[in-house]
């Protein structure tokens, strides 16, 4: 009786394991597909911002910028910048003589993030560009590039205008195309790393109106080789680098 009682059961166990197997991976599943979720508390009170950024299909652990601006241009506040960027620690390091390591190392590439980067550079009373390791951009504004979709929650430090402009850098390095292709600017170490230059997004927000969604769209692009920090106009010769986000919403909320 022993024996047929452990036969009866055994199929019950296995059935069970099944079924908490298949629930354990119907459970990572959807935990891979929510977007990471990044918290930024500058400021006790005021307006609180979510982000939102759907990847596209060329999304590959870009870096990216995320910034406030009065309508005049100036900088209101950094609320994230990826940490290779700020800190000029990258995955792949500076080789010397146009290389790069195939190991983490210390790098300057001004064509990361080359608009908000000279604008970090005018809002900086020390007037150095480049973040590095001895001159990081500090923790609090800074994050690990996120992997896939993510939002970001934030309120910002201080008192904003009425109207600002919300604006977001992102430059997925090595990313070439038919036009930005490795030997347009042949010998220029800035461009090789980054190959299609970064792609600015904006969107102008009116505290007085009654929008809580607001849209992001490109408005152009960063100089290729991060030599200033004008706004390019022209991207149509942008292809997957219009890809890398499917979409960037902004929602707003007391």
């Amino acid at each position: 009786m022993k024996r047929h009682s452990v036969l009866i059961l055994l199929p019950v166990l296995l059935m069970t394991l099944s079924f908490s197997a298949c629930k354990q991976s119907e459970s990572s599943t959807k935990t891979a597909d929510e977007p990471q979720r990044i918290f930024k508390p500058f400021g006790e009170e005021g307006t609180s911002f979510q982000i939102d950024f759907e990847k596209g299909t060329a999304h590959n652990h870009p870096s990216l910028a995320i910034w406030l601006e009065n309508l005049d241009g100036e900088m209101i506040q950094t609320l994230y910048v990826t940490k290779s960027v700020a800190t000029g620690f990258y995955a792949f390091g500076d080789a010397g003589n146009g290389k790069w390591l195939k190991e983490p190392g210390a790098a300057k590439r001004p064509a990361s993030l080359p608009y908000w980067l000279h604008r970090r550079e005018m809002a900086n009373s020390t007037n150095e560009q480049l973040p590095s390791l001895q001159n990081p951009v500090p923790d609090a504004y800074t994050g690990a590039t996120p992997a896939a979709s993510f939002e970001l929650k934030t309120i910002p430090f201080e008192q904003l205008p009425s109207k600002f402009k919300l604006l977001v850098e992102v430059n997925q390095p090595w990313d070439w195309n038919a036009y930005w292709n490795n030997s347009r600017f042949e010998g220029d170490p800035n461009y090789s790393s980054s190959a299609q230059p970064s792609l600015i997004y904006a969107v102008t927000v009116d505290m007085e109106d009654d929008f809580t969604v607001y849209h992001l769209n490109p408005i152009g692009h960063g100089h290729y080789a991060g030599a200033d920090g004008n706004l390019y106009s022209n991207i149509s010769t942008l292809t997957t680098a219009l890809n890398i986000f499917e979409s960037i919403t902004l929602h707003l909320s007391e």
